[in-house]
């Protein structure tokens, strides 16, 4: 059974969450991307809190920014170091120690599980990724591959000052393409059915701000067209090296995000294993939910 809860930090940041287990348990946290929510990991939560599958004190908080968590309007209140302190700060509110055994994340959410794996390693057991870039080699494709630089042009349009008042209009018209174009036919693979759709109006009717300030904070962007290419932060190795046993699970059809970005992975991520995903797109959570589960189920009893 799902609980839901409100969560009150030390930072000053509430994060609404979604929960399955019992508190004192070991923590597995789940981590949304954009334009989801933390209901996306329901199935995940209650599996994983189950005696027979672990018994974890499973926990998914919607991001700053994203349905009831706070939302601040400053686009600096995004930089990645807060988010991390905002999963930081969660998890000491579960156990004394801060320690995640577990940390799956998504998209955006890979992002500050990225980083909280460089920044909290001794809080963390393990790491499981799930299409999102390490930070590494997402700053060496958005340089040199071309590809890559157009299958992130997106990142621009979202980082407009109106790109929140357009991606609302007309019952959300824009943001239901973002699932459906990353597989040929009118449904996708079937699961955006009306019951979901409203899950996510649910969300996005409380503002788009916040995951929008996302885009406009982050230096990691292709050129805009016309314009030269951005200036990539300097990052060095040793802020972007994971110590823990780190399972990737990639989609090979997400359009966004191409197979070039696993290249050299492993030079971040010594304890790294990389499971290839064939016909699954960007939304594999929500196209083959049993199937994240084994592969997370077997990366737990081997690591």
């Amino acid at each position: 059974m799902i609980e839901t809860f409100a969560r009150a930090l030390p930072n000053g940041t509430t994060l609404s969450c979604r929960a399955a287990g019992a508190p004192g348990r070991p923590l597995m946290v789940f981590l949304h991307g954009f334009p989801e929510a933390a209901f996306i990991w329901d199935e995940l939560l209650e599996h994983f809190a189950a005696p027979e599958h672990g018994g974890f004190r499973c926990i998914a908080p919607n991001l700053r920014g994203f349905e009831q968590s706070s939302a601040p309007t400053e686009v600096s209140a995004y930089r990645a170091h807060l988010l991390v302190q905002d999963l930081a700060e969660l998890a000491a509110s579960e156990n004394p120690a801060g320690r995640i055994e577990v940390l799956v994340a998504h998209d955006w959410g890979g992002a500050f599980g990225w980083g909280f794996g460089n920044r909290h390693g001794d809080r963390l057991g393990r790491l499981v990724i799930i299409n999102s870039p390490h930070p590494g080699t997402f700053a060496r494709e958005l340089q040199n591959n071309p590809d890559q630089q157009a299958a992130s042009a997106y990142m621009n349009f979202l980082a407009r000052p109106d790109a929140e008042a357009l991606l609302a209009a007309d019952d959300y018209r824009r943001m239901w393409p973002m699932f459906l174009g990353m597989k040929a036919g009118a449904d996708g693979f079937g699961w955006l059915t009306e019951p979901v759709k409203d899950q996510y109006r649910k969300v996005w009717d409380a503002g788009l701000t916040g995951a929008c300030n996302l885009y406009r904070v982050t230096p990691l962007k292709p050129a805009l067209p016309g314009q030269p290419a951005p200036a990539m932060p300097d990052l060095p190795h040793d802020k972007l090296t994971v110590a823990a046993p780190t399972l990737v699970l990639w989609a090979l059809d997400d359009k966004a995000l191409l197979p070039g970005l696993l290249d050299g992975l492993e030079d971040y991520v010594p304890k790294l294993e990389i499971v290839r995903v064939p016909g699954a797109t960007h939304w594999v959570v929500h196209e083959q939910p049993r199937f994240v589960v084994g592969e997370i189920e077997a990366f737990l009893r081997r690591s």
